[in-house]
Protein backbone atom coordinates (compact mmCIF):
# COMPACT_ATOMS: atom_id res chain seq x y z
CA UNK A 1 0.00 0.00 0.00
CA UNK A 2 1.21 3.51 -0.87
CA UNK A 3 0.98 6.16 1.86
CA UNK A 4 0.37 9.74 0.73
CA UNK A 5 1.42 11.78 3.74
CA UNK A 6 -1.08 14.32 5.02
CA UNK A 7 1.04 17.04 6.62
CA UNK A 8 -0.77 20.27 5.72
CA UNK A 9 1.30 20.88 2.57
CA UNK A 10 -1.52 20.90 0.04
CA UNK A 11 -1.64 19.25 -3.39
CA UNK A 12 -2.89 15.93 -2.04
CA UNK A 13 -5.92 15.76 -4.33
CA UNK A 14 -3.83 16.12 -7.52
CA UNK A 15 -1.45 13.37 -6.37
CA UNK A 16 -4.36 11.09 -5.45
CA UNK A 17 -6.03 11.69 -8.81
CA UNK A 18 -2.79 10.75 -10.60
CA UNK A 19 -2.42 7.57 -8.51
CA UNK A 20 -6.05 6.64 -9.23
CA UNK A 21 -5.43 7.06 -12.97
CA UNK A 22 -2.49 4.66 -12.64
CA UNK A 23 -4.65 2.11 -10.79
CA UNK A 24 -2.53 2.33 -7.64
CA UNK A 25 -3.85 1.48 -4.18
CA UNK A 26 -3.10 4.23 -1.69
CA UNK A 27 -4.18 5.84 1.56
CA UNK A 28 -3.91 9.45 2.70
CA UNK A 29 -2.60 9.39 6.25
CA UNK A 30 -0.57 11.00 9.00
CA UNK A 31 -0.53 7.77 11.03
CA UNK A 32 3.12 6.89 11.86
CA UNK A 33 2.52 3.12 11.77
CA UNK A 34 0.83 3.22 8.37
CA UNK A 35 3.65 5.37 6.99
CA UNK A 36 6.29 3.11 8.55
CA UNK A 37 4.72 -0.01 7.02
CA UNK A 38 3.78 1.37 3.58
CA UNK A 39 5.44 -0.11 0.50
CA UNK A 40 5.99 3.43 -0.85
CA UNK A 41 5.58 6.89 0.65
CA UNK A 42 4.80 10.12 -1.20
CA UNK A 43 5.31 13.56 0.37
CA UNK A 44 3.20 15.89 -1.78
CA UNK A 45 3.83 19.57 -1.44
CA UNK A 46 2.51 22.99 -2.21
CA UNK A 47 3.06 25.77 0.30
CA UNK A 48 5.63 27.00 2.80
CA UNK A 49 8.65 24.78 3.56
CA UNK A 50 8.93 25.86 7.21
CA UNK A 51 5.26 25.20 7.95
CA UNK A 52 5.45 21.84 6.14
CA UNK A 53 8.52 20.56 7.96
CA UNK A 54 7.25 21.81 11.33
CA UNK A 55 3.99 19.96 10.69
CA UNK A 56 5.95 16.75 10.00
CA UNK A 57 7.96 17.22 13.19
CA UNK A 58 4.91 17.96 15.32
CA UNK A 59 3.45 14.59 14.28
CA UNK A 60 6.77 12.75 14.78
CA UNK A 61 6.81 11.91 11.08
CA UNK A 62 10.25 13.39 10.40
CA UNK A 63 11.91 10.46 12.22
CA UNK A 64 9.64 7.91 10.53
CA UNK A 65 10.50 9.30 7.07
CA UNK A 66 14.27 9.40 7.72
CA UNK A 67 14.28 5.81 9.02
CA UNK A 68 12.51 4.34 5.98
CA UNK A 69 14.37 1.82 3.83
CA UNK A 70 11.61 1.56 1.20
CA UNK A 71 11.05 4.18 -1.53
CA UNK A 72 10.00 7.72 -0.61
CA UNK A 73 9.13 10.41 -3.16
CA UNK A 74 8.98 14.09 -2.25
CA UNK A 75 7.24 16.41 -4.71
CA UNK A 76 8.05 20.14 -4.87
CA UNK A 77 8.00 21.35 -1.23
CA UNK A 78 8.02 17.66 -0.27
CA UNK A 79 11.44 17.41 -1.94
CA UNK A 80 12.69 20.72 -0.55
CA UNK A 81 12.06 19.75 3.06
CA UNK A 82 14.14 16.60 2.51
CA UNK A 83 17.16 18.89 1.88
CA UNK A 84 19.38 20.33 4.63
CA UNK A 85 17.82 23.77 4.85
CA UNK A 86 15.75 26.29 2.92
CA UNK A 87 15.94 30.04 2.56
CA UNK A 88 12.14 30.03 2.87
CA UNK A 89 11.71 31.31 6.43
CA UNK A 90 15.09 29.69 7.30
CA UNK A 91 13.52 26.24 7.44
CA UNK A 92 15.71 23.39 8.71
CA UNK A 93 15.00 20.33 6.59
CA UNK A 94 15.33 16.60 7.17
CA UNK A 95 18.90 16.51 5.85
CA UNK A 96 18.35 13.53 3.56
CA UNK A 97 19.60 15.27 0.41
CA UNK A 98 23.01 16.93 0.61
CA UNK A 99 21.97 20.34 -0.68
CA UNK A 100 20.31 23.59 0.27
CA UNK A 101 17.21 25.29 -1.10
CA UNK A 102 17.59 28.84 -2.38
CA UNK A 103 15.19 31.52 -3.58
CA UNK A 104 15.09 32.54 -7.22
CA UNK A 105 16.05 36.20 -7.63
CA UNK A 106 13.79 37.97 -10.11
CA UNK A 107 15.54 39.37 -13.17
CA UNK A 108 14.43 40.56 -16.60
CA UNK A 109 14.80 36.97 -17.84
CA UNK A 110 13.57 35.11 -14.76
CA UNK A 111 10.10 35.62 -13.39
CA UNK A 112 9.34 34.39 -9.88
CA UNK A 113 7.66 32.07 -9.32
CA UNK A 114 9.04 29.78 -12.02
CA UNK A 115 5.71 28.55 -13.33
CA UNK A 116 4.74 26.49 -16.34
CA UNK A 117 6.37 23.91 -18.59
CA UNK A 118 10.13 23.47 -18.77
CA UNK A 119 12.55 20.76 -19.87
CA UNK A 120 14.48 18.24 -17.78
CA UNK A 121 17.98 17.11 -18.74
CA UNK A 122 20.92 15.02 -17.48
CA UNK A 123 18.60 12.18 -16.45
CA UNK A 124 20.42 9.67 -14.25
CA UNK A 125 17.96 7.33 -12.55
CA UNK A 126 15.47 4.50 -13.02
CA UNK A 127 12.91 7.16 -12.13
CA UNK A 128 13.31 8.39 -15.73
CA UNK A 129 13.09 5.07 -17.52
CA UNK A 130 11.43 5.69 -20.91
CA UNK A 131 11.86 9.48 -20.62
CA UNK A 132 13.96 11.33 -23.20
CA UNK A 133 16.27 14.25 -22.53
CA UNK A 134 14.55 17.63 -22.72
CA UNK A 135 11.03 16.33 -22.13
CA UNK A 136 8.68 18.92 -20.66
CA UNK A 137 7.38 18.81 -17.07
CA UNK A 138 5.30 21.26 -15.06
CA UNK A 139 6.72 23.60 -12.40
CA UNK A 140 5.31 26.02 -9.84
CA UNK A 141 7.98 27.19 -7.37
CA UNK A 142 9.93 30.16 -6.09
CA UNK A 143 12.67 28.13 -4.38
CA UNK A 144 15.03 25.53 -5.83
CA UNK A 145 17.55 22.93 -4.70
CA UNK A 146 21.08 23.72 -5.85
CA UNK A 147 23.13 21.20 -7.80
CA UNK A 148 24.76 18.54 -5.64
CA UNK A 149 25.97 14.94 -5.64
CA UNK A 150 22.34 13.79 -5.24
CA UNK A 151 21.15 15.57 -8.43
CA UNK A 152 19.64 13.13 -10.96
CA UNK A 153 18.06 15.66 -13.35
CA UNK A 154 18.45 19.36 -14.05
CA UNK A 155 16.41 22.27 -15.37
CA UNK A 156 17.42 25.80 -16.29
CA UNK A 157 15.37 28.86 -15.37
CA UNK A 158 17.02 31.91 -16.96
CA UNK A 159 20.64 31.77 -15.71
CA UNK A 160 20.00 29.30 -12.86
CA UNK A 161 20.67 25.59 -13.42
CA UNK A 162 19.02 23.71 -10.56
CA UNK A 163 18.15 20.21 -9.39
CA UNK A 164 14.96 19.10 -11.11
CA UNK A 165 15.21 15.80 -9.21
CA UNK A 166 17.27 14.32 -6.40
CA UNK A 167 18.06 10.79 -5.20
CA UNK A 168 19.82 9.41 -2.16
CA UNK A 169 19.54 5.67 -1.52
CA UNK A 170 15.76 4.97 -1.37
CA UNK A 171 14.78 8.66 -1.28
CA UNK A 172 13.69 10.51 -4.43
CA UNK A 173 12.52 14.06 -4.99
CA UNK A 174 11.14 16.04 -7.92
CA UNK A 175 10.95 19.82 -7.95
CA UNK A 176 8.43 19.59 -10.77
CA UNK A 177 4.93 18.17 -10.33
CA UNK A 178 4.72 14.75 -12.02
CA UNK A 179 1.02 14.60 -11.16
CA UNK A 180 0.48 17.70 -13.36
CA UNK A 181 2.96 16.77 -16.10
CA UNK A 182 0.72 14.76 -18.43
CA UNK A 183 1.96 11.48 -19.89
CA UNK A 184 5.58 12.21 -18.98
CA UNK A 185 4.62 12.73 -15.33
CA UNK A 186 2.50 9.57 -15.34
CA UNK A 187 5.49 7.60 -16.62
CA UNK A 188 7.71 9.03 -13.87
CA UNK A 189 5.14 8.23 -11.18
CA UNK A 190 4.68 4.74 -12.59
CA UNK A 191 8.46 4.26 -12.54
CA UNK A 192 8.48 5.24 -8.86
CA UNK A 193 5.67 2.79 -8.12
CA UNK A 194 7.69 0.06 -9.87
CA UNK A 195 10.87 0.57 -7.83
Amino acid sequence: MIAVVDYEAGNIRSVCNALTRLGAEYIVTDDPEKIRNASKVILPGVGNAKIAVESLRSKGLDRIIRMRRKPVLGICVGMQIMCRRSEEDNAIGLGIFDCDVKRFLPTNDAKVPHMGWNTISNLESKLFKGINEKEYVYYVHSYYANLCTDTIATTRHADVLFSAALKYENFYGTQFHPEKSGDIGSTILNNFLSL
